[in-house]
């Protein structure tokens, strides 16, 4: 595959996060309806992404009941390493301000926000790493758009989140571009992993996989129905599969 390519891939979803953050520097606010459902998109496509490139390619790697075992494992197992970065690195949720993790108090509410965001991003970077690094560029492309996609409304979820905590909003705007500087990280650990261990691609996909579906499960959803606009935020959801599920058939 081309380096460029490769890096482009791995690289762009991440400045993403800042180019959502934009509007920051023009809205007075968006409502939290708005907020919530273009939130419950972003989860939308992320959990198409899962499905579609991830989860599925990962049992067609390993065929039989062995692989829809290695499968199986994969998901679990990174489900269970986002839970457990989630108990123990110290991090504020942006919507309900909720605190986890240990040593809680000796941190800013910045870096509460900061390792909340990293926390979230990381995986989103390691799927699109893993899909580019078993050299099926289509399904890189396809992850890539998707977690691009996704990004957006949530650098302007981190932006506004920080603005009510009282930041200008140019520092609320740096903060926010510079969260998404984590997904690159994961991202070439993901071409790393896979380059190194290939012989265990659909067990990789797969725990790239698992991670999301904690985020999404544990982390999206959740704080886009605590507001009061449940049925909206569900819309939500299903708008951002179906375009997913568009985005990445036509690639």
């Amino acid at each position: 595959m081309n380096l460029t390519f490769l890096i482009l891939g791995c690289v762009v979803p991440g400045l993403m996060t800042g180019v959502g953050a934009i509007p920051i520097f023009f809205a007075k606010d968006v409502s939290q309806k708005g907020l919530d459902i273009l939130l419950a998109a972003a989860a939308g496509v992320m959990l198409a992404a899962t499905c579609f490139s991830l989860v599925i390619p990962s049992l067609e790697i390993a065929n039989g009941t062995m692989g829809v075992v290695s499968t199986g494992l994969g998901i679990f197992f990174g489900a269970l390493l986002l839970d457990l970065i989630d108990k123990f690195a110290p991090h504020e949720h942006l919507i309900d301000n909720r605190h986890e993790g240990a040593n809680v108090k000796n941190l800013s509410k910045m870096w509460l926000f900061v390792i909340a965001i990293a926390i979230h991003n990381f995986p989103e970077g390691l799927a699109t790493g893993v899909s580019f690094g078993g050299e099926n560029v289509a399904n890189g492309l396809s992850v890539a758009l998707g977690i691009s996609l996704q990004n957006m409304p949530e650098g302007l979820a981190v932006a506004l989140a920080l603005v009510r905590e009282g930041y200008t909003r140019k520092k609320a705007f740096a903060i926010a571009s510079l969260t998404g500087l984590v997904e690159p990280i994961g991202a070439f650990l993901g071409v790393g992993l896979v380059s190194i261990f290939s012989a265990t691609l659909g067990f990789i996909l797969a725990l790239a996989g698992g991670a999301m579906l904690f985020v999404i499960s544990d982390e999206i959803i959740p704080e886009t129905h605590n507001n009061g606009y449940e049925r909206e935020a569900t819309y939500g959801v299903v708008f951002g599969f179906i375009l997913m599920m568009f985005l990445d058939t036509l690639i």
